[in-house]
């Protein structure tokens, strides 16, 4: 977006977060990595990092703006 979403002013401190339409969490792995016996722990470990914006951006794409879920 370039411009502020309508509801937010535009001078909130963090709206070059607010003004993004997409969030990408990556992370890359070593060849070293991939075919160490290891893999599967360093692959859950990462899953288990990201797991807390997963959970927040669930909760907060699926509740209406009162925070009533919008799937029950």
């Amino acid at each position: 977006l370039k411009t502020a979403p309508r509801g937010f002013d535009k001078e909130h401190p963090d709206m070059d977060l607010i003004r993004m339409q997409q969030f990408i969490i990556t992370r890359e792995f070593t060849d070293e990595e991939v075919l160490s016996p290891h893999f599967f722990e360093e692959v859950s470990s990462s899953f288990k990092t990201m797991r807390p914006y997963f959970d927040y951006m669930s909760e907060i794409l699926t509740t209406d703006l009162n925070g009533v879920s919008m799937i029950e």
